[in-house]
C-alpha cells in the first residue's frame, strides 16, 4: 500500500517544483502586485478588487496559504466571495491527477486538455463570484489602493531556495497525510476478509461496500466504485485520489485505466476533481477565516452540486464527439 499509493504520487514530485518556481518567480520580482493593480478593472466586473486576485493567483499553489492571504483584502464582500471562489482555483495536488489520466487518454494534446482545465476553472470561479455577488453579498465599489514595491531581479540562490521550501511542504504532505491516507485506503481494501486473492479480497472489503453505496449517485457520469472511492480519498489531500487509483486498479488486476474508462469519462473525472469541494486542510482555513462552520458546509454543497452537473455535461457531450 505505502509502495504503490505514496510512490505513486512521489513521482509528480518535479512537476510541482516547476510549478513552485515561476510562481516564486513572479512574487520575488514583484510582477504579483502589478498584476493585481492591472486586474483591478477586470476583477471589479466580477464583484471583486484588484487585492483578490493574489490570493486567487495562489491558488494554483495551494488553497489553505490563499484563503489566508485573503486578510489582506479590506472589504468583506470582497474578501468572502474570494474565499468561496478559491477552492476552484486548481491547486497543485491536483495536477498529478491531470496527468495521470491526460498522458493516458490524450497524450498528443495533453497540454491544451491539462490548459482547459485550469482556464475552466477560472471562468467558473468568474461565473460563481458574479452570482455570488448578486445573490449573497452586495457589491461594493471600494477604490483600490495598493503599493506598488520596485522590480527586482530576484537571484537564482533565492528563488531555488524558495522553491525547495514550497517542495519541503509538498514532500512533507506526502510523508505525512498522504502516507496515513493511503494506509487507510489499503486497510479499507484489505479487510474484513482479508482473502488471498485481490480480486475477491477488494470486491468484498469495506472500500467496496463504501463506493457501491455512493456509486448510484455519480453512476451517471460513467463513474465506478473504483472512481467514487478515490474521489472520496481525496478529502484528505487530493494526491491520494491518484495513489488511490493506483492501489485498485493494481489490485483488481486492471490492465491500465485506459481500459476501464472512455476518454469522455476521464475528462469529466478530471472536471469533478477541479471543482469538487477541497481538501480538510482547505475547509478548515475557511472555516477559521470566515469564522463560521456555516461557509465552510456552503462551500463543500455548492462546489458538489457544481462539480455533479459539469461532469455529467462534459460526460455526455464529449461522449457524443
Amino acid at each position: 500500500g505505502i509502495i504503490t499509493g505514496v510512490g505513486g504520487v512521489l513521482v509528480f514530485l518535479p512537476n510541482i517544483l516547476i510549478l513552485f518556481f515561476f510562481i516564486s518567480l513572479m512574487e520575488a520580482s514583484g510582477y504579483m502586485a502589478r498584476a493585481a493593480f492591472i486586474m483591478d478593472k477586470i476583477m471589479h466586473k466580477i464583484g471583486l478588487h484588484g487585492r483578490s486576485f493574489i490570493p486567487l493567483m495562489m491558488g494554483f499553489g495551494c488553497n489553505v496559504p490563499a484563503v489566508m492571504a485573503t486578510r489582506t483584502i479590506e472589504n468583506r464582500n470582497a474578501r468572502m466571495i474570494t474565499i468561496l471562489i478559491n477552492p476552484l482555483m486548481s491547486c497543485n495536488a491536483r495536477l498529478p491527477i491531470y496527468l495521470l489520466l491526460t498522458g493516458i487518454f490524450f497524450p498528443k494534446s495533453a497540454a491544451l486538455v491539462i490548459f482547459s482545465i485550469y482556464l475552466g476553472g477560472v471562468i467558473l470561479a468568474a461565473l460563481m463570484a458574479k452570482r455570488f455577488g448578486k445573490l449573497i453579498f452586495n457589491e461594493d465599489e471600494t477604490p483600490f489602493v495598493m503599493e506598488l514595491p520596485p522590480y527586482r531581479i530576484p537571484t537564482w540562490k533565492s528563488l531555488l531556495r524558495d522553491t525547495w521550501d514550497k517542495g519541503k511542504q509538498y514532500i512533507h504532505k506526502i510523508a505525512t497525510v498522504i502516507l496515513i491516507g493511503t494506509l487507510i485506503v489499503w486497510a479499507l481494501s484489505y479487510f474484513p476478509s482479508g482473502d488471498p486473492d485481490p480480486v475477491t479480497r477488494l470486491e468484498n472489503s469495506y472500500l467496496a461496500m463504501i463506493g457501491n453505496f455512493i456509486s448510484p449517485i455519480l453512476s451517471p457520469i460513467g463513474f465506478h466504485w473504483q472512481e467514487t472511492v478515490s474521489l472520496l480519498s481525496g478529502m484528505a489531500a487530493k494526491e491520494i485520489v491518484v495513489s488511490t487509483m493506483n492501489m485498485l486498479y493494481t489490485f483488481t488486476c486492471e490492465l491500465i485505466i485506459g481500459s476501464v474508462l472512455t476518454p469522455a469519462v476521464a475528462l469529466a473525472f478530471m472536471a469533478f476533481t477541479l471543482i469538487y469541494f477541497p481538501c480538510i486542510a482547505t475547509i478548515g482555513a475557511i472555516k477559521h477565516e470566515t469564522g463560521s462552520w456555516k461557509w465552510a458546509i456552503f462551500t463543500v454543497c455548492y462546489t458538489l452540486v457544481l462539480a455533479w452537473v459539469v461532469a455529467l455535461l462534459l460526460s455526455k457531450i464529449f461522449a457524443l464527439l
